[in-house]
């Protein structure tokens, strides 16, 4: 019995942003996030969209005054990615450090006020 799509986890993060383009924009950028799927209303906006990156899918729709969203995700570079994600215009939340939690991790905020936490496993 099949309950969820091929390829897909068993949960999704979803984020609502005013501007979904800029956040495949900035994903497929950073990340090389795959867009999957794009469906539009009539006044051309995007209802809802789908993204991969990496084995996780990601969903967003698009609204106004959307709610502030963070993600975590795990990424091999975490200083690359860092790197990338403020020559695509995010702002800086947190430099990448190592943490006493055994991890690798900083922090970017992209043009939907979306935090992006970027770290990787020292383990």
């Amino acid at each position: 019995m099949h309950w969820k799509p091929e390829g897909y986890t068993s949960v999704a993060p979803y984020l609502v942003v005013t501007d979904a383009q800029a956040t495949l924009d900035f994903a497929a950028a950073v990340f090389g996030a795959e867009t999957l799927e794009v469906r539009r209303g009539a006044s051309g906006a995007i209802t809802h969209a789908e993204m991969r990156i990496d084995d996780t899918v990601v969903m967003l729709g698009q609204a106004p005054g959307g709610p502030a969203a963070h993600v975590h995700v795990y990424v091999a570079d975490p200083d690359g990615a860092q790197r990338a994600a403020l020559a695509f215009g995010a702002a800086e939340v947190e430099p990448v450090q190592d943490r006493p939690e055994g991890v690798r991790r900083g922090g970017v905020r992209d043009a939907n006020a979306i935090t992006w936490w970027l770290s990787r496993d020292r383990g």
